[in-house]
């Protein structure tokens, strides 16, 4: 781990850090976002079907894979106190994790999609397009969690630039795929949102095979012998992950099932607004990518500094972190604002969706701010390992506040449609807030921790 003394030193290993993974973490969005964007030129039902079942897929993998992440602080800490031939053990028992997961997420889509579905009020197409888009996206599941776990690692030990290689390297493939399969090239029929699924899902497998041979082969990570030297399931170790990421992976779940929550209850409403709903939230997650990259680096970089147990490097770090993420949030509540009529016409054509895409583009720059705080804040915390209250937190502000303050407000008042957005920023204000106070405690508990031991 790299030691800094100054500021200025600080922000430059962190942007060292947070670069590769900002473009990982937007070139893996890439694949969703070309999914919606792709099918929006097919068909507005395909585009709909799309949005409904990556509602579905997106808060169950990225909650699971949240729990897989719990590897990153562990890791983390563990090369901060120069202990890695412990490193091998917690990746390995978060490989049978991955591997659990992956088949329990996989019968479940099919035991339990179609009662789902018919809870939902959809056109009959539409429908049928979610249930298959799943289906497919599942022949993804296994490397997609595999590939979690090994990112942990590589990213834990700050070598975030080789996660930013291996995704740059698979991004144009399944861009390729799903030109191929959705619109029917080459011989191929053509499958429309159907197509975007399994692009995605032969992508997935690709990550993995090119992020398996550069951990095995490459010197860096090769000392650490991932692949060798393999030991049985040991329930204390897989519980000590689980302790770490179960909490990370349901506070993810949480989170991201607010916004998945919003998309099936507007399915009342017409396709049009469906379609227009899911393209503002495609961009603004999209531009999420920002403060969601400063939080995974902060969690690294946190991690480190207290493993080697440098507590106020591991507090500077924290609140450079939110500052450069509040910074930035700045610049995406201006692209959304000052762009929004063109940003919605890459899309689609149809003017009455261009005009309900720019209405909610109003009300997504206006969460940027909360979300550039909550993020960078949830990082930090789980560099300090304090992860089962920020759980709790994120269940009060999103499910508890947000939603019903969302319904209450889109039921019965004139902002219909609009009150969900409304509510998801009231939820996200609240969560930065005590997410905030929350990080604050934590870091006067370490400094009295350090205090302590400098008397000694």
């Amino acid at each position: 781990m790299h030691e800094t003394k100054s500021l200025p030193e600080k922000s430059k290993y962190m942007i060292k850090i947070v670069v590769p993974i900002l473009i990982t973490q937007v070139a893996l969005y890439l694949m969703t976002f070309f999914d919606i964007l792709m099918t929006s030129k097919y068909s507005i039902d395909h585009l709909a079907g799309v949005s409904i079942g990556s509602s579905i897929w997106v808060p169950i993998y990225t909650g699971l894979t949240g729990i897989l992440i719990g590897i990153t602080p562990i890791v983390a800490q563990l090369v901060g106190a120069k202990k890695k031939e412990d490193v091998r053990t917690f990746v390995q028992q978060g490989f049978y994790i991955a591997i659990l997961l992956a088949l329990l997420v996989f019968i479940g889509i099919f035991v339990f999609i179609d009662p789902v579905l018919n809870l939902i009020p959809l056109e009959d197409s539409v429908r049928l397009v979610a249930k298959k888009y799943l289906y497919v996206m599942s022949i993804g599941l296994i490397p997609l969690f595999l590939y979690s776990v090994l990112r942990s690692l590589i990213d834990a030990l700050g070598r975030t630039r080789v996660s930013m290689v291996i995704t740059l390297l698979s991004a144009p493939i399944n861009i390729a795929l799903n030109y191929i399969f959705i619109y029917g090239k080459f011989g191929f029929p053509a499958l429309g949102g159907v197509g975007a699924g399994l692009g995605s899902a032969i992508t997935y497998w690709v990550i993995l095979i090119i992020a398996v041979g550069i951990v095995y082969k490459n010197k860096s990570f090769a000392d650490l012998a991932i692949f060798n030297f393999w030991k049985k399931p040991s329930f204390s170790k897989m519980g000590s992950l689980t302790k770490i990421g179960v909490p990370i992976g349901l506070s993810i779940f949480a989170e991201t099932t607010i916004f998945s929550a919003v998309t099936i209850l507007m399915s009342v409403y017409s396709t049009q607004v469906i379609s227009a709903h899911q393209i503002a939230m495609n961009f603004t997650s999209l531009l999420y990518m920002v403060p969601l990259s400063i939080a995974m680096g902060a969690t690294i970089l946190v991690g480190h500094e207290v493993g080697a147990k440098r507590y106020k490097d591991a507090r500077t770090y924290s609140w450079l972190s939110v500052g450069t993420a509040v910074f930035f949030s700045f610049i995406s509540a201006s692209i959304l604002l000052l762009f929004r009529h063109s940003i919605a016409s890459l899309y689609t054509d149809d003017s009455h969706v261009i005009t309900l895409t720019v209405q909610f583009f109003f009300f997504a720059a206006l969460f940027q701010l909360s979300d550039a705080i909550q993020a960078p804040v949830q990082g930090a915390l789980r560099g300090y390992k304090d992860v089962t209250i920020t759980f709790i937190m994120a269940i009060i502000s999103y499910w508890i506040i947000g939603l019903p303050t969302g319904y209450l407000l889109a039921t019965y008042t004139s902002f219909e449609r609009f009150g969900y957005w409304i509510g998801l920023i009231v939820g996200l204000t609240l969560g930065a807030v005590t997410l905030g106070i929350r990080l604050i405690y934590i870091q006067n508990k370490w400094k009295k921790v350090d205090t302590t031991k400098v008397m000694e």
